[in-house]
């Protein structure tokens, strides 16, 4: 059904290759129970270090099992059911079986706090939820605002009041769930992804049966997975990179999904030493697990084994890219896409990459860059990244869930607009700027930010930058960088004529930041996300004040 076929240059791949789903598609049905049942298809280490293997055996009778016992219970098709799981394995077993049932998952970061879990279940409807026992107690707080609520399922730890036992419960379905007449596929709802509400609430964004389907590209192309290779993603599961990574694309393509269920902090020694003890083969990661990585003394470690690696997330910066490349003899490949997308746009390995570019549009998705009246930018200029719509696009979401308004706010005359600013140099590589609301207009330029803090974070002594435009009455205005330095550094005058004589080196003289503050951390969603916004808030009410 997915048949990866090797490609000679970006024109070969555009000319052959075209996404495609089958009718009546359901990942369940149709990929995980037609996998070789002795096939391992995940290897999971927990924070403990206790490695297991896990075939594809185990997911299709335990998804099964799940299936039966919940709609013992009363989840039906439709109904919406909050995960709170970590990376923990049985993350794969409850999402497989609501695709069975037809209950929409809505995977869910492991730092919601009690209000977060009150607002999202009441805005989505949520009518179950399961999750780990360290998260229970926080769920149980929640309840008596969630009049919805109506089944709780734990994971895990001394089962508390209310809450039905994972094991137990899966215990009591069969082995067998057929598929029928009314099961779910095509264009019915799957799954829910909340966004990540940098700036306000996050939306609910809303994926059909055929979702799956579009992540061959992600897995078998940008991840170049064949079978037998074990793929680390390093993205925790309450996010919709996740299954970017370590799920769909990856199962299509062949390969063996790896989980490292880290708790805490991240520690990039001890990553480098799971990828060498587990013969890591290929590995995705954010540009920021990367800096940190090559900062190790990497010759303490064998990566052998590992063959292809890809990014996505933030800019990466020159520095990082070339360090990797000299350690390892192989590029970084970086990607670009939503939790509204698949992968739109890419660096695949049959094209050579050209750092801090995110690569050319993916077949499948016709995209253009647009002004504000909606005509395309001239080579060289500024324009949001637009996905023309006219037809369907195999991958792009639905609609944000019971909010047609923000649909139509975002989706309209023929295209979706993704609300990110980029430009396309002469080879037609596309160069990321920032989202539209991020753009600095300062003495008659636009600076996107990503460009400063990529040249910002290649200094040692930063770890983190956020830029962002303070208002200024001459330039309108000011390039200010909010930096977080690394140990032993100390943020004086000094530092800051150094790091702006640094970035005027690697950017336009014009882009330099004339204003820096030092602080102990930046502002961020719970995905990891800089809330620029809220820098930019702060910095006006100083003003004010």
């Amino acid at each position: 059904m997915f048949t990866k076929e090797e490609y000679a240059d970006y024109k070969d791949l555009c000319a052959r290759y075209k996404p495609e789903c089958p009718d009546n598609f359901n990942f369940s049905f149709d990929v995980l129970d037609k996998m070789d049942p002795e096939k391992v298809a995940l290897i999971h280490v927990d924070d403990a270090g206790t490695r297991r293997e896990f075939t594809a055996r185990f997911f299709q009778e335990s998804s099964c099992r799940l299936a039966n016992a919940l709609k013992e219970k009363g989840v039906k098709k439709g109904d919406r059911i909050m995960l709170v799981l970590y990376r923990r394995y049985e993350y794969w077993t409850v999402m497989l079986a609501l695709h069975r049932l037809g209950a929409l998952p809505i995977p869910s970061p492991s730092l919601l706090t009690k209000k977060d879990i009150v607002e999202r279940v009441n805005y989505a409807g949520i009518s179950a939820v399961i999750c780990e026992d360290s998260i229970c107690e926080r769920v149980d707080q929640a309840k008596p605002d969630c009049p919805g609520l109506k089944l709780f399922v734990q994971i895990d730890g001394q089962t508390n009041d209310g809450w039905f036992d994972y094991e137990e419960l899966m215990a009591s379905g069969d082995a067998a769930f057929p598929r029928t007449g009314d099961s779910p596929c095509g264009d019915d709802p799957m799954v829910i992804f909340f966004s990540s509400g940098t700036t306000g609430l996050p939306k609910m964004v809303l994926h059909t049966f055929d979702y799956p389907a579009s992540h061959f590209t992600t897995g078998a192309l940008w991840h170049d997975l064949e079978d037998g290779d074990i793929h680390l993603t390093l993205s925790e599961t309450g996010w919709a990179k996740s299954v970017w990574g370590k799920f769909y694309g990856q199962w299509m393509a062949g390969a063996t999904v790896f989980v490292w269920d880290f708790r805490g902090k991240f520690e990039p020694a001890e990553l480098l030493r799971i990828m060498a003890d587990n013969r890591i083969t290929t590995f995705c990661a954010p540009p920021t697990v990367y800096r940190f990585l090559v900062r190790e003394d990497l010759t303490k470690y064998d990566l052998s084994a590992l063959r292809h690696c890809t990014t996505a997330g933030e800019l990466l910066n020159d520095s990082v890219f070339h360090a990797w490349q000299k350690a390892f003899n192989m590029p970084l490949y970086e990607g670009y896409g939503q939790t509204e997308t698949t992968l739109q746009v890419a660096t695949f390995k049959f094209m050579k990459p050209k750092p801090g570019s995110i690569g050319k549009p993916v077949p499948g998705w016709d995209i253009a860059l647009l002004d504000e009246e909606g005509n395309q930018v001239p080579q060289g200029e500024e324009g949001e990244i637009c996905i023309k719509i006219d037809k369907p696009v195999l991958g792009l979401f639905d609609s944000y869930m019971d909010e047609p308004g923000k649909t139509a706010s975002v989706k309209y005359d023929g295209w979706y607009h993704t609300g990110d600013k980029a430009w396309a140099d002469e080879d037609g590589f596309f160069w990321f700027m920032g989202r539209t609301d991020d753009l600095i207009k300062s003495s008659g330029y636009r600076i996107g930010p990503f460009e400063v803090e990529s040249a910002l974070v290649a200094h040692d002594a930063v770890i983190e930058a956020a830029v962002t435009g303070l208002p200024d009455e001459v330039r309108g205005q000011l390039v200010k960088a909010t930096v977080v330095l690394a140990p032993g550094y100390e943020g004086n005058e000094k530092l800051t004529k150094e790091l702006q004589a640094f970035v005027r080196e690697l950017t336009a003289p014009y882009k330099y930041p004339r204003v820096i503050e030092y602080v102990t951390d930046l502002p961020k969603t719970i995905s990891g996300k800089i809330k620029r916004k809220e820098i930019r808030e702060a910095d006006l009410a100083k003003l004010v004040n």
